[in-house]
């Protein structure tokens, strides 16, 4: 029979740091922004001020706990008396104690599979954790911010929830004075944070739009992701707008019977209100209206053509492997479901050196230099003498889907071709570019006709035409030949970036083009046009 635990009705300790609860939750299946799948939580047990720090590993705890403690006591000229914890390996271990009996430090342990006796700090998880589980999905965000919105739980708890017995709020009883909450917006919400970073023309854009994510801990600054850079940025020049779609909810006094869902709500993201209007109020020439309006509608449905396609499948259902029941699995479903175990990188790197140190960064930078291998775009050969040698640069970019979670991790390997001379390296240069108006007037004259549209995005495309000049490039940073360092490479075909590159893909695709029938439209030179009978085919 298990024993019963009653709660307290008095305050266990008197000042505060004289005892702290520790506590770990994780490993979170998805990493945060950072890369980290852990929280350590600590919690003072006099005002019940929360500290989580957040981990890549377990094997962290000890390195963060100990330079915490240095810090905190520094902080509030304190010593810490007792730290109590469960008898997890992360805390019971000899580095742990080391520290704790060089530095004076009481280790006590709650009884084995006893939470209970370890309850400030196992309640305190279950908090943070559902508050950030219900911010996220309540604002529809991506998982990866899971650590932003444990950590602005974590922040505003401190400053809002009041010590029971003495009757305050945490952060009275730490920092001496009453909290000002004055300004605290909604978490999620979508916000523009100030261009102050960039050289601004006449007619750019002042603010970019970005999702609020908390606040700064070292300044007084608000956290804002933004969406145009990808990144995390802490700023106090930020306009909130708290009234996005799907952040309105309906008035106390209205009832739900009396309010309308449009049906379409779960893709606008948006709860509309709507008043129903008794018939007996419209007016006779309201109804008219209506009624006309809605037979003008009937005759126009009644005089388009119905669609008489009939779509049979001739697949034996014996011969299905699976549930033909089970929805398509494309190949972004498993990219998310690789970033979801971990083998997508949620960072962009900045630097090589940065790159190389992810080992799914390198798969991505492996999986670019294989399409290199894969189109014969180069040999390897000894440096040539007086010749320009062009260099080259790894880009990176990580590609998000509606919710901004990552998808795939790419990495382009592009020349620098601004070394490049006119002339020797490249001849005629210009890209193949479709105006604006030539695709409104596609746009247009496909809906009018009902034809269909596809978009077909060609990966690699440059490298697949044979350039003409002789062009040499360095060997790609952090991938040179060991044997053979001083080697460069000697292009036989097109590479980003290079002067003739998009003369050389538009040539190839044209000459295909025209060799399959296409007329080349004589004003829009990227316009094809093939007609065969009643069909025509445009691109």
């Amino acid at each position: 029979m298990k024993s019963s635990f009653k709660t307290k009705d008095i305050v266990s300790t008197s000042r505060p740091l004289e005892l702290l609860h520790i506590d770990l939750f994780g490993s979170v299946n998805i990493a945060s922004l950072y890369g980290s799948k852990y929280g350590l939580v600590i919690v003072d047990d006099y005002n019940r001020w929360t500290w989580v720090k957040f981990l890549r590993n377990k094997g962290n705890a000890y390195d963060v706990f100990s330079n915490f403690c240095t810090q905190i006591q520094s902080e509030k000229e304190m010593k810490i008396l007792k730290v109590r914890s469960d008898h997890g390996g992360k805390f019971e271990n000899e580095p742990f104690e080391a520290f704790c009996e060089k530095h004076g430090i009481i280790h006590e342990l709650s009884s084995p599979r006893t939470p209970q006796q370890n309850g400030v700090v196992e309640r305190k998880n279950r908090t943070l954790q559902e508050m950030a589980r219900t911010m996220i999905h309540e604002n529809n965000l991506a998982k990866h911010f899971w650590a932003e919105a444990v950590n602005t739980t974590c922040y505003v708890q401190n400053r809002i929830y009041i010590r029971p017995i003495l009757k305050k709020t945490a952060y009275e009883l730490f920092k001496g004075r009453r909290p000002n909450i004055s300004y605290f917006h909604q978490f999620g919400c979508t916000c523009y944070i100030q261009n102050n970073k960039l050289y601004l023309k006449k007619f750019d854009v002042k603010a970019q739009r970005g999702i609020f994510l908390g606040y700064s801990e070292r300044s007084k600054a608000y956290r804002v992701y933004n969406s145009k850079t990808l990144c995390v940025e802490e700023s106090m020049h930020v306009k909130f707008n708290e009234k996005e779609p799907g952040n309105e909810t309906p008035k106390q006094d209205e009832s739900v019977a009396d309010m309308q869902v449009p049906k379409d709500s779960s893709e606008s993201n948006q709860t509309a209100e709507y008043e129903e209007i008794p018939e007996a109020e419209i007016t006779p020439e309201a109804q008219d209206k209506v009624a006309s309006d809605e037979a003008q509608d009937g005759s126009q449905q009644a005089n388009q053509p119905k669609n008489t396609f009939k779509y049979k499948s001739s697949h034996p259902e014996d011969q299905i492997i699976g549930n033909k029941e089970s929805p398509r699995r494309t190949r972004s479903y498993f990219r998310q479901e690789w970033s979801m175990i971990g083998l997508l990188s949620v960072i962009e790197p900045t630097t090589v050196d940065e790159a190389l140190s992810d080992d799914r960064c390198i798969v991505a930078m492996q999986e670019e230099l294989n399409q290199f291998q894969r189109n014969d775009v180069w040999d390897l050969v000894p440096k040539p003498q007086q010749k320009n040698i062009i260099g080259t640069k790894w880009i990176f970019r990580n590609k998000l889907n509606e919710q901004g979670e990552v998808v795939r991790n790419k990495a382009r390997l592009v020349a620098q071709g601004y070394s490049q001379q006119e002339g020797i390296d490249y001849t005629e240069t210009f890209a193949p570019v479709a105006r604006l108006e030539e695709i409104m007037l596609l746009l247009s004259y496909a809906k009018n006709h009902g034809i269909i549209l596809y978009q077909m995005d060609v990966k690699s495309a440059f490298l697949t035409r044979v350039i003409l000049e002789e062009v040499f490039v360095k060997q790609p940073p952090g991938f040179e030949d060991l044997k053979h360092p001083d080697h460069v490479y000697k292009h036989k075909k097109s590479l980003y970036s290079l002067k003739q590159a998009p003369r050389a893909w538009y040539d190839r695709l044209s000459n295909f083009l025209i060799k399959n029938d296409f007329k080349r439209c004589q004003v829009e030179t990227t316009l094809f046009r093939r007609t065969l009978e009643k069909d025509i085919l445009v691109v």
